[in-house]
């Protein structure tokens, strides 16, 4: 069981399966949307069973293009997850509690990156989306 949640602890979640595809992007958008470097993020397993176990009052949803958008907690602004079409399709994995059973597979949008950017690690990088 993985478990999370906001910094201020109005919001938690669990998933009962597992993560999968850690990415980090670097893109302009991603270092607006989490105030830093870029995105630490993995989906959901297509097994896996995501549920808020919170009210989720303090829960809003930002949508930018095309049914994607982001949770976020309205009481502490933590970035929580990502939304496709309303669903909780992955979870940041700054808001995961402990280990949440995955590495950063891959930097995307590294050609976009900031300039104050130093990107460590042996995961592979690609300018754009992975091929």
């Amino acid at each position: 069981m993985i478990q999370g949640g906001c910094f201020c602890g109005s919001l938690r979640y669990e998933i009962n399966g597992t993560l999968c595809k850690a990415r980090s992007c670097h893109c302009s958008q991603c270092r607006k949307a989490f105030s830093g470097a870029g995105s630490a993020y993995a989906e959901i397993s297509p097994d896996a069973v995501f549920h808020w176990v919170s009210p989720t009052g303090s829960l809003k949803t930002y949508t930018s293009a095309a049914g994607w958008g982001l949770g976020f907690c309205t009481d502490c602004g933590t970035s929580l997850c990502g939304v496709f079409q309303d669903q909780v399709h992955g979870v940041t994995l700054g808001s995961v509690d402990g280990d949440p059973g995955v590495q950063i597979e891959q930097h995307i949008f590294v050609g976009s990156k900031a300039p104050w950017d130093h990107i460590g690690g042996d995961a592979p990088q690609f300018d754009e989306y992975a091929p």
